[in-house]
């Protein structure tokens, strides 16, 4: 292969075929706005259909339910955030937290909330350290366990949520048919710039994704902010412990449940998470935790997610013309691509999830597209990321290794250990 050298690179026949990609990438970012819109009709006419059916469904028929907590550590507005969860206006409930161990600072704030709220059935869940690959879920198996419920909400830490959340989100799993239902999520960004274009992507970039694959082909996966499924339907998928060895658990979980053969539903209730203070480099290195995740978990998915991206085609288009002499094209192109992006802002991440940010930072969007596509790029580079105080390593599927300590395979429905648990 002969390098490239100036001269290659100031070469027509190469900015001919730099233009003809930014064209192509034009053209099939616009295709993709063109389906996120129609996904979004499409889903703001059945969220309205579903907010009238739970204003319907009778109160007696609502069953017992268990909200599963992990907790890692602490976290800004946690005790905000754990608080919405002993709030919700339901008639019958219970919260388990789950830790590794008691020296956990979370563990404190769930056990001052329990003695603020001592009408609220709740308890905390001690794991022990994990024998699996991902934490959460050998937590989780142990915190499934002490729960007599039939009815279960998996929900992170980081999230905050209305006082209807049970009531909106209980009454799709009376269906038998359906055996999982998991929510959209706003960002909330803490108060700094970078935060703040993470936050948009949550609000835009992520339900844009998922509203088009569910009109496209339905859902088949989860969002780990909030999943409520049933008892009987982990056991037909083998367990919590089906998901172990990912680190997509919420992805595989929802993959599971469908391919069991029930339905899983995009509910109409939009929870809040609540992101941290980060800089450029803790933003981007999360960013890309994430996309390696796609990328191992659904490949060809990913790859084609590249063309889905608007801004980067602008800008090589814009400066691809510019080097032929066709400055007015490369402006319009920039120009498109930036239209693009707002009106994706404006449709998603205000229309639908009514973010008030995605409305005031529209313009911001298109800069939080150029950081997708370079996490898209990165997401190529290595298969090691650092998650929860641990590193770890990717392999094919988007299972996950633990390097710096043993984990075995977790095996569906293998009984464990009983867990240590305190009443408050």
């Amino acid at each position: 292969m002969s390098p490239v050298t100036p001269a290659l690179l100031a070469s027509p026949l190469v900015w001919r075929a730099l233009l003809a990609l930014a064209l192509a990438g034009t053209l099939s970012s616009t295709i993709f706005l063109g389906m996120v819109l129609a996904a979004a009709w499409r889903y703001s006419r059945r969220s309205q259909a579903a907010r009238k059916g739970v204003g319907s469904t009778d109160v007696s028929l609502l069953p017992p339910v268990t909200i599963l907590k992990p907790l890692h550590g602490m976290e800004p507005r946690l005790r905000e955030n754990l608080e919405t969860f002993f709030q919700q206006d339901y008639p019958d409930y219970e919260i388990i937290f789950g830790a590794r161990e008691a020296e956990n600072p979370a563990v404190r704030v769930a056990q001052e909330l329990c003695r603020r709220y001592p009408g609220r059935k709740a308890k905390i869940v001690f794991s022990g350290p994990p024998t699996w690959p991902n934490a959460k879920v050998f937590s989780l198996h142990k915190m499934i366990a002490a729960s007599a419920n039939d009815y279960l909400v998996i929900s992170d830490s980081d999230v905050q949520v209305g006082n209807d959340l049970l009531r909106n989100i209980i009454p799709a799993l009376l269906d038998p048919q359906i055996g999982l239902v998991t929510c959209p999520y706003r960002g909330i960004p803490a108060a700094n710039f970078w935060s703040t274009l993470e936050a948009l992507g949550m609000s835009v970039e992520m339900p844009s994704g998922v509203m088009v694959a569910d009109m496209l082909e339905g859902m088949r996966f989860a969002l780990g902010p909030v999943m409520a499924t049933r008892r009987d339907v982990l056991k037909k998928i083998g367990g919590i412990a089906a998901t172990a060895d990912y680190y997509s658990d919420d992805f595989v979980l929802g993959n599971e449940v469908w391919a069991a053969g029930y339905r899983v539903i995009w509910s109409h209730y939009v929870a809040e998470h609540v992101l941290i203070f980060r800089s450029f480099g803790q933003t981007f290195s999360t960013q890309l935790r994430w996309m390696k995740s796609t990328r191992y978990s659904r490949p060809l998915g990913h790859l084609g997610t590249g063309m889905t991206f608007a801004m980067p085609f602008g800008v090589l288009g814009l400066i691809a013309a510019a080097a032929l002499g066709y400055t007015g094209l490369g402006i319009a192109l920039l120009g498109a691509a930036f239209l693009n992006r707002v009106i994706q802002s404006l449709t998603v991440g205000w229309g639908v999830l009514r973010d008030r940010r995605a409305l005031r930072f529209c313009w911001l969007y298109p800069l939080r597209d150029l950081l997708g596509f370079s996490t898209w790029i990165g997401s190529y580079a290595g298969r090691s990321f650092f998650w929860r105080g641990e590193d770890y390593l990717f392999t094919k599927g988007g299972k996950i290794i633990p390097r710096q300590r043993p984990a075995g395979r977790a095996v569906a429905n293998r009984p464990l250990p009983a867990p240590r648990s305190t009443k408050e």
